[in-house]
């Protein structure tokens, strides 16, 4: 079944909830689609929601639209991993109800487990509030509250001045008593969260704000005017707020992280920062696994227009499983899952090289736009002079390339993008994260390259992410890049990267 939409045909899911089986393989051709990066078989998705481990298996949910590439419609997707890699698809879990709190959309919230009962708390539209559902038959099916909404309105004192920004439940508990943190805003402060406890996810107790954003203030970063998609993360001696910042309607920033020490309900506030930088990677939610891990993965937004992603019938990619530590310095650390390195394949390897501002050839032989890099580089007991690093999606003729390297001079991870597509629609902005190396300390770089997706962590604990858009199929080379002097290459390993999707049969 095809819906028409402004000229264009897209996939609509059939009326009884299950994505078509050929899907993806009608969308198989698009080079810029990702193959090892979790989306749905076909048009819109955003915030990741509701990531939670059942009975050994891992539950993904996720915003999404079944009827076409744009926002609108909201639902909850669901796929199912039993590794954190490949993915099943699973029908849809929530769907607006005609007539209820959320008939007109379900959006961003979390799920528990309720003394072994699966309950999902999201967020309904319009206006927005707090609702819970449950399932029954081990996720695959989910029922409404009776009593919904379980938050009719922010809190009185803010009601006024939210606008009607008042979303995102995150659930824990702790010493069994329920605690929920929500996004809200407060014209001319800037954003909240609100925190609230329960004893019965039914009936919640609003309790103060747990932090408070600046609206005048932009040192070091500026927090906007509305926070989103807030997660609480508890490391023991130290807790971490991860929320994303909105400036403006449909205006999304970056995360942010806050660390501090909880005391008596109170947070407080010890060192702030954007979590990862680019401009593409928004609404992280993190999952505390089995294994005593803290997974988290982001919403990977489109770089090119509503038009572009209406004609490619798919929009919005999900992030790889990122695992979130925190470093002894106070900082996050951001690392990709060892579960990826599952899917390596051919591997190529170089090391012990000179690069030199006068030597930075194509390297031979190496071809691909789905691969994972690692590259160690040492820039001396000086980097300030010197800049070195990677060339991606290269046309043979210089046309196309995006080029990946660090700034010693500005103490910069640069993701330059000014030539990376020939299509003047797509972003092509520069983007950036501060880092800062200390005497003697190498550079190593960890890339995940996947079609238009480009992720790239850097020692342990700088994050880049951006989408790029070659219009050149044979921009599939790779350089290295040295000025300012030479930087000795430690090593270089890349791998080609298997598709997370069975091949047709």
């Amino acid at each position: 079944m095809g819906l028409i939409v402004e000229g264009q045909v897209v996939m609509d899911f059939p009326a009884e909830n299950e994505p078509p089986l050929d899907a993806r393989l009608a969308l198989a051709g698009d080079f810029h689609r990702p193959l090892f990066h979790y989306l749905p078989p076909a048009n819109w998705m955003n915030d990741p929601s509701g990531l939670i481990q059942w009975e050994g298996r891992t539950h993904l949910f996720y915003q999404a639209n079944p009827h076409g590439p744009f926002h609108g419609t909201i639902h909850w997707g669901h796929a199912v991993s039993d590794d954190l890699v490949h993915w099943e698809d699973w029908p849809l879990a929530l769907i607006p109800t005609p007539g209820g709190p959320d008939g007109e959309g379900c959006w961003s919230g979390c799920a528990v487990n309720h003394d072994g009962i699966p309950t999902i708390a999201y967020t309904a539209v319009f206006p927005q509030t707090v609702c819970l559902a449950t399932s029954r038959d081990g996720l695959r099916t989910w029922q409404p509250h009776p009593q919904n909404p379980v938050i009719p309105a922010p809190p009185a004192p803010l009601d006024r001045r939210s606008g009607g920004h008042f979303r995102d439940p995150f659930i824990w508990r702790k010493n069994g008593v329920w605690y929920l943190l929500l996004g809200c805003k407060s014209e001319g402060v800037g954003g909240l969260i609100l925190l609230y406890r329960s004893t019965d996810l039914v009936d919640w107790e609003y309790l103060h704000p747990l932090l408070e954003g600046d609206v005048h203030s932009r040192d070091p970063n500026w927090t906007g005017t509305m926070w989103e998609c807030p997660n609480f993360v508890d490391f023991g001696s130290q807790q971490v707020l991860i929320f994303s910042v909105q400036a403006g309607h449909d205006e999304l920033l970056h995360p942010l992280y806050t660390t501090g020490r909880m005391e008596n309900l109170r947070f407080i506030p010890d060192r702030a920062g954007i979590l990862v930088h680019g401009g593409c990677f928004y609404a992280p939610q993190i999952l505390r696994t089995g294994d005593g891990r803290t997974l988290m993965w982001g919403w990977l937004q489109e770089g090119r227009s509503p038009e572009a992603c209406m004609e490619a019938g798919w929009a919005g990619v999900m992030s790889t499983p990122i695992v979130l530590s925190l470093r002894a310095d106070g900082r996050p650390g951001l690392a990709p899952a060892v579960e990826l390195q599952q899917l390596r394949r051919k591997h190529w390897q170089a090391g012990d090289l000179v690069l030199s501002p006068e030597a930075a050839p194509l390297l031979k032989g190496i071809r691909g736009d789905r691969l994972e890099i690692q590259a160690v580089l040492d820039f001396g007991a000086d980097p300030a002079a010197l800049l070195a690093g990677l060339r991606l999606r290269c046309s043979p003729d210089g046309r196309e390339e995006t080029r990946v390297f660090y700034d010693g001079a500005r103490q910069l991870l640069v993701i330059d993008r000014v030539r990376s597509s020939l299509d003047s629609t797509v972003d092509k902005r520069t983007a950036a994260a501060p880092l800062e190396l200390n005497p003697g300390e190498r550079l190593s770089l960890h890339l995940l390259l996947d079609g238009s997706v480009l992720e790239v962590f850097a020692n342990g604990h700088t994050c880049l992410a951006c989408r790029l858009y070659p219009t050149l199929s044979e921009s599939d080379r790779l350089g290295l890049i040295a000025a300012g002097g030479p930087v000795r290459l430690i090593a270089l390993d890349i791998w080609e990267m298997a598709s997370i999707w069975p091949r047709p049969t």
